[in-house]
């Protein structure tokens, strides 16, 4: 069985998730840019003020060749630049102040950075560092020339800290395309989110074999048509299941009520399905207790299919065919027909049918064609042997030959009644569902039978009683009817004896069926003839029998008229005295 995939509803959507991971690797990547970019601006701009500044010193240093250093040089060269509080200072190689326009006396300035890093590289730079001499911040401007080394510089306050300052006019127009951009991924995240808590939903339920919409709508795009194929799909799939669910339970319903044991068996020969009778079969026919369809085979007595199944399988791989085999088993009374299939994808079924009963019907019918081909002989052969006589001897005595035509016409009759008991048992056998039924008064036709009998019955000095109401109908058919009570009534007549009763009553009425009783207060039967009165040509006194001309067939006529009318019938000897018929009718 499968086992179910628990889906639980997460903390967050997936539109959520999704979003926050798209927005975190964008900010990854945006971050870092914008920081570089802002590095880079600043950088910028103190170049661009170093550009300024070299710019200054090597004005002022084609200055000092023209004319000699004094404040008004200075000053001039300050008001070209547009810095106030520019600061000029001279220097030896060695680093010993010659010259500060802002301060008289300074101390020695070979260890500062920006005329170390001028005296290697032609041009140094301080971004702030704070003067000792003015002791507040600065930003410098070192440049080397051939004798001495010039240092501009400007003091670190607001003004140049407005000038150095980052233009963010960049950023904030980078961060509104940043804005816009985000929107424009989060509604499609949205839409993408949507479709996948759609399927997240769709897949739960699925899953929990919920009810499910057909018509789900999904957004319009390459995913939400995915989707849409795969509800489709989900959807054929589900009426395809419940088709085969529905075929599967009628194969399993079919199989707990079939008449035969079934099972069927995967390549590897484990069971798939196996019905009751199944088992019940295996434990007929095995000698030891069987719990599961698969002991089929450990059992020696079915070897012979285990064999087959094996060498089935060995074809299969090559041809690709259904494979078919039977056998018949004889085990404690019965007879067992094990059928196997084999199926072209190697699994295969195993049918056991109990065919005892339809092996002796089979007997039953060669000896009932026996039985008939016997009595039929009897009247043919004296028939054939009167007319003889009388062919080979036209001389003999009319009252010798009118004995002669009197037997034959006796025996005549004789084999017309057994031919006609033949053809309505043949018919009640052979086509019941097309005999015609109608409402038939039961009344009137025992009325009939006792006016037919009428001069047997006083020879016999019979009484006959009949409790049986004028308004009784049963739904029949008339002729059967007919043959039910004529037959009970002639076997009464034939064998009870003389100076008796015969009793016919309904003694019971329900909604849907009569119960009737006919007795003799005759002989009766003996104990050990009961149960097989019914049978076809059995007869309690054959030589009797014959002589009283009865056909052996009446009694099992009357049997298969009423099973045919929905009813059933015993017979047993009167505590009184004589035999009793018991058998019901179905009124509709």
């Amino acid at each position: 069985m499968r086992t179910p995939v628990q889906i639980r509803n997460p903390r967050f959507s997936f539109h959520q998730k999704l979003y926050a991971s798209i927005l975190a690797t964008f900010l990854l990547f945006a971050i870092p840019l914008a920081l570089f970019h802002l590095q880079r601006e600043r950088i910028f701009r103190i170049e661009l003020l170093t550009t300024e500044l070299q710019a200054c010193n090597s004005r002022l240093a084609d200055q000092l060749e023209q004319t000699e250093w004094n404040d008004s040089l200075i000053q001039h060269v300050c008001d070209a630049f547009h810095y106030p509080d520019l600061r000029i200072t001279l220097l030896d190689r060695t680093g010993n102040v010659l010259f500060d326009s802002k301060a008289e006396h300074l101390e020695f300035h070979g260890d500062r950075p920006e005329f170390i890093q001028a005296m290697h590289e032609g041009e140094g730079v301080s971004v702030r560092r704070t003067s000792n001499t003015m002791g507040k911040p600065y930003f410098y401007a070192a440049k080397r020339f051939s004798n001495y080394v010039l240092r501009a510089s400007l003091p670190y306050n607001s003004v140049l800290r407005n000038h150095l300052k980052t233009d963010y006019t960049f950023i904030f127009f980078a961060a509104i395309l940043v804005l816009i951009l985000l929107i424009f991924l989060y509604r499609s995240t949205q839409k993408l989110g949507r479709t996948i808590s759609q399927l997240r939903d769709f897949a739960q339920a699925a899953d929990r074999n919920q009810s499910i919409e057909s018509d789900i709508r999904f957004p319009q795009n390459e995913l939400g048509e995915i989707s849409q194929h795969i509800v489709g799909m989900f959807h054929n799939l589900s009426e395809t299941r419940d088709a085969l669910m529905i075929e599967r339970e009628k194969l399993l319903t079919h199989l707990q009520i079939a008449k035969e044991g079934l099972a069927i068996f995967s390549p590897d020969k484990k069971e798939i399905t196996a019905n009751s009778l199944f088992i019940q079969y295996l434990n007929l026919i095995s000698s030891k207790p069987v719990d599961a369809a698969e002991s089929i085979f450990q059992l020696k007595e079915l070897n012979e299919i285990n064999q087959y199944i094996q060498t089935s399988f060995k074809k299969n791989q090559f041809f690709g065919q259904v494979q078919r085999q039977s056998t018949q088993i004889h085990r404690n009374g019965r007879i067992f027909q094990v059928q196997c299939i084999v199926f072209t994808d190697l699994s295969f079924e195993v049918s056991i049918s109990d065919i005892t009963q339809n092996e002796e019907e089979s007997l039953i019918k060669r000896q009932l064609t026996q039985n008939i081909a016997h009595e039929l002989k009897t009247p043919v052969s004296s028939i054939q042997g009167y007319m003889e006589t009388i062919v080979n001897n036209p001389n003999l005595p009319k009252e010798r030959l009118l004995g002669f035509v009197e037997r034959s016409f006796y025996q005549s009759r004789r084999l017309s009644e057994l031919l006609k008991d033949i053809s309505t048992l043949s018919r009640l056998d052979e086509a019941p569902g097309f005999i015609e039924m109608e409402p038939v008064p039961i009344r009137p036709i025992l009325d009939q039978i006792c006016m037919e009998l009428q001069l047997e019955i006083e020879q016999k000095q019979v009484r006959v009683q009949l409790h049986v109401e004028p308004s009784l109908i049963i739904q029949g058919n008339p002729s059967l009817l007919y043959s039910i009570f004529r037959n009970l009534m002639d076997n009464a007549l034939a064998y009870a004896g003389e100076n008796i009763e015969i009793v016919i009553s309904c003694f019971r009425n329900d909604k849907d069926r009569s119960y009737f009783s006919f007795y003799d207060t005759g002989a009766g039967v003996p104990e050990e003839h009961l149960q097989r009165l019914f049978e076809r040509f059995y007869r309690v006194d054959k030589g009797r029998s014959r002589k009283m001309g009865g056909t052996g067939l009446g009694l099992a006529i009357v049997k298969n008229a009423v099973l045919l009318h929905g009813g059933s019938i015993s017979a047993k000897n009167r505590d009184q005295g004589g035999l009793e018929f018991i058998f019901s009718l179905q009124k509709h």
